[in-house]
């Protein structure tokens, strides 16, 4: 099994719009062969967890390194990074995604 984490770290101001975008996400990549687990969640304030964080983090687990690499040639995703993460005018100032096994 393949995990990535995918941090973003929203453009001020952007946070809840960003964290919308990236909730909309979950329902095609569920439908995707191969994926186990794909979760977006937002940082928590807390005194017994204050790393470092850009804020907002996609959790996944898929079945192999092919299909995760499938995933990220969706369409979909392809234009979020595009649109969101490239783009100046995206919603994201900073990203980091990592996969792990």
């Amino acid at each position: 099994m393949i995990y990535c984490t995918a941090e973003f770290k929203a453009k001020e101001g952007k946070e809840e719009e960003l964290f919308q975008t990236l909730k909309a996400l979950e329902i095609p990549t569920h439908k995707e062969q191969g994926c186990i687990q794909y979760k977006v969640m937002k940082k928590l304030p807390n005194k017994f967890a204050e790393g470092e964080h850009y804020g907002i983090l996609f959790n996944e687990i898929w079945e192999s390194l092919e299909i995760f690499e499938k995933h990220c040639q969706m369409p979909y995703i392809v234009e979020f990074f595009e649109k969101e993460c490239l783009n100046k005018d995206g919603l994201v100032e900073k990203y980091n995604v990592n996969i792990f096994e």
